[in-house]
């Protein structure tokens, strides 16, 4: 009977998500719909025991995948504002919000501070699903800003709660140490784990079908508990792996890019239609006029307080400061927070779990279905571009590669149109970037200089390595100041990249100079290599 339950459940969720495709409608409310309806029919279910593990767990892989999709390419040139927006801007809106319980509805002091810190993150499936179903490209990078804090604004939350909770229970603890543990070991673990699972992935033969996803989803698992064993923040620390993880090439990262959209999406259907099923209908119906006012505070004070005024040192468009403050979902982490709340065992003067639900819910359907209008009314979408997909996307799910050459003043190239080419390898011109226009490139378009000439083929992947030779030039080394065609290399080895200590990336030629720092990756013939 449960699994017939089970399979009616995903079947309506895959509806559901249909339905959310085209109507631009958040599935987190539908999802919660669901739950809500089953409830609604009598199918009783009262367990927040395993509520609260199903929801760990599914947290933990959405927290990973989230990190894991992050194009930091795109993410870097507003990484400080998202960081800020995502520490910061949490507390301030779990501050204000408690702030606002307490002085309105005479709630004691502590039990205000915990449920606006339940509240206080923005859920990043609720905002991604809006941006990519509406197709919302919004200008000055303002999607993967929303992205980047909704995906890494969970950690403050949590430690904001379990700071709370603490308290209320009476614990002894040093609260700046529990958030240097938190924030400190989440930020640690994750890194090293990062550090180390990348060297692993280059050297661990797992070229058999499936078994890089074992071991990623083993390794996400393993990141967020060996965290919490020692008391730190394991949604960060899973957050952090799987964003530095997720930029790297390693063998078999398409199927965990397949594995990880599928499973993540399934987790977002449980997750939600459990919630769904945790609230008591006439509980929620309760408590709504107390959620509908917190939401409403949130929505038109505590966030476009945060937002503007933490922004200030970014110099950040008006505009674009109102999409923002109107971009603050609730969703699946601050329902999940409020279910570890009520397994703590604590009394409280109202029902937070009902309050919780119905604040993210009436998030989710005023605040998603406003969205696109508010974009477009505040002149924020960007019509020449699209957050549906870009060439990222389709090289982690794909066998196909991407190269870019520049076309250079004096080039032979000049004029001669696209359809004249003569590729004689199997590529194709995918794209021309010129100045800040995407030009299709169409048989008949001429090349000028200046354009960025996008090239696409089948990709090549070097499962093992072996036949690379990567060394960094020291002050002492024979090559430093020297052209590459000084270097009387023998015909067995090649320089493939020069990678600055800056980080630039510099593709050889002959007059190319080898500074002090250096990194040189060079191929071998393979029957020399230990000649």
């Amino acid at each position: 009977m449960v699994l017939l339950l089970v399979s009616i459940v995903l079947v309506l969720a895959l509806f559901a998500i249909n339905i959310s495709d085209k109507t631009g409608m958040p599935s987190l409310l539908l999802f919660l719909g669901l739950g809500l309806l089953a409830n609604f029919v009598g199918l009783d279910f009262d367990n927040y025991w395993f509520a609260d593990k199903f929801a760990t767990f599914g947290l933990i892989i959405i927290m990973f995948y989230g990190g894991f999709g992050t194009n930091w390419s795109m993410g870097k040139p507003v990484v400080k504002e998202a960081v800020t927006l995502a520490s910061l801007g949490v507390v301030a809106t779990g501050i204000l919000t408690g702030l606002f319980v307490h002085y309105v509805f005479k709630f004691d002091m502590l039990e205000s501070m915990l449920l606006g810190s339940i509240v206080a993150s923005t859920d990043y499936s609720s905002v991604s699903n809006i941006l990519t179903s509406k197709n919302l490209n919004l200008k000055y990078n303002t999607a993967p800003l929303l992205e980047l804090e909704s995906g890494s604004n969970d950690p403050t939350a949590y430690t904001m709660t379990m700071l709370f909770l603490s308290v209320i229970a009476g614990t002894k603890i040093s609260i700046p140490i529990m958030i240097l543990k938190q924030i400190g070991f989440g930020l640690i673990v994750g890194f090293i784990m990062a550090y180390l699972i990348g060297k692993v992935l280059k050297r661990l033969n797992l070229n058999k079908d499936g078994l890089s996803i074992v071991f990623m989803f083993a390794m996400a698992l393993f990141t967020f508990s060996f965290t919490n064993v020692i008391g730190g923040n394991g949604y960060l620390a899973v957050y952090i792996f799987g964003i530095i993880i997720g930029n790297q090439s390693f063998y078999g990262k398409r199927d965990v890019v397949f594995f990880f959209d599928g499973f993540s999406e399934l987790m977002n259907i449980g997750l939600f239609f459990i919630l769904g099923l945790l609230a008591n209908p006439e509980s929620v119906l309760k408590t709504l006029p107390i959620a509908a006012a917190i939401m409403a505070f949130m929505t038109i004070v505590a966030r476009p307080v945060t937002v503007f005024g933490l922004t200030i040192p970014f110099r950040l468009k008006f505009n674009q400061l109102i999409v923002i403050s109107w971009a603050g979902l609730r969703g699946a982490a601050a329902i999940a927070f409020a279910i570890m709340v009520v397994n703590s065992g604590l009394e409280f003067s109202v029902d937070i779990y009902s309050v919780v639900f119905g604040i993210c819910f009436l998030s989710s359907f005023i605040q998603g279905s406003g969205m696109a209008p508010i974009s477009k009314g505040t002149d924020m979408l960007d019509p020449n571009d699209t957050v549906l997909r870009n060439f990222n996307y389709y090289q982690d799910k794909g066998d196909i590669g991407f190269l870019k050459t520049t076309i250079q003043e004096g080039s032979y190239l000049i004029g001669i149109k696209v359809n004249q080419i003569s590729l004689v390898f199997d590529f194709i011109v995918a794209k021309i970037k010129r100045g800040d226009k995407t030009i299709v490139p169409r048989g008949d378009v001429e090349l000028q200089a200046g354009d960025v000439v996008v090239l696409a083929g089948e990709e090549y992947f070097d499962h093992f390595g072996d036949e690379l030779i990567e060394f960094t030039v020291t002050d002492h080394h024979e090559w430093k100041d020297k052209k590459i065609m000084d270097l009387n290399l023998p015909n067995s080895r090649l320089i493939l990249t020069v990678q600055r200590e800056n980080g630039e990336f510099i593709l050889p030629e002959g007059k190319t100079v080898i500074q002090k720092g250096d990194l040189i990756i060079m191929l071998q013939d393979e029957k020399m290599k230990f000649g």
